[in-house]
């Protein structure tokens, strides 16, 4: 597996950031459940992926069944960061081609993943089908929370699409990558769709030496 930060360096004050995270979600869900989040980004290249993976652990950590389903459909990477196969997934559930639920386990305890599965040449189809919504109910049956990889908002109509679906997203904004106009279009794109934008994460943000020393200091 790719090192997370989560797991590579837990008492850092970037895997500190990505408690904090999870935190400031749950908060966000006490008068309306967040069961099943969106994690997107305007543009290529935000980090949305690496963001997902490492909020996944955390929530796994603090005993929640988490599930990361990658429903980027055109350049899927979470078979990458887990090191998994990617012969079955997401697609075989949607085009009901595999017997059973396409996941697999971690070594985190509480994680699973369910890959992309192989990429069909009309995601956005796919991901508008009415399967997609025969299969909805299964989410909170195989887990807390259900976590979804999708592509860049203005990449694609897929995450407008299935964020009308989803409980909430999650945008992740790169500093000094991310353009202030891209991500002020997303963010309409995604209003436009009626999705529900519990706000942003920043990533690649300098850090703080004192505050990674004082992480370290009082983790556990």
């Amino acid at each position: 597996m790719t090192e997370l930060i989560t797991l590579k360096e837990p008492t850092s004050s970037a895997a500190e950031a990505y408690r904090v995270l999870r935190t400031n979600i749950q908060f966000a869900a006490l008068n309306n459940p967040i069961r099943t989040l969106i994690v997107t980004s305007a543009a290529n290249e935000d980090g949305k992926s690496y963001t997902l993976a490492n909020l996944a652990v955390t929530m796994a950590q603090s005993g929640h069944r988490t599930l990361i389903v990658d429903a980027d459909l055109r350049r899927p990477s979470q078979h990458t960061l887990w090191k998994l196969p990617n012969d079955r997934g997401l697609t075989s559930l949607l085009l009901n081609t595999h017997q059973g639920l396409p996941i697999h386990s971690t070594s985190v305890p509480n994680l699973t993943v369910m890959t992309s599965g192989p990429l069909p040449p009309n995601p956005a189809d796919l991901l508008g089908s009415k399967r997609l919504t025969e299969i909805n109910a299964l989410w909170a049956e195989l887990a807390d929370y259900v976590l979804f990889d999708c592509p860049p908002v203005l990449a694609t109509a897929d995450t407008p699409l299935l964020a009308t679906r989803m409980d909430a997203v999650l945008m992740v904004i790169k500093a000094g990558a991310t353009r202030r106009d891209h991500a002020q279009r997303a963010a309409e794109a995604l209003s436009r769709a009626n999705a529900r934008v519990i706000g942003a994460a920043l990533t690649n943000a300098p850090r703080d030496a004192s505050i990674n020393t004082y992480a370290q200091r009082k983790s556990p």
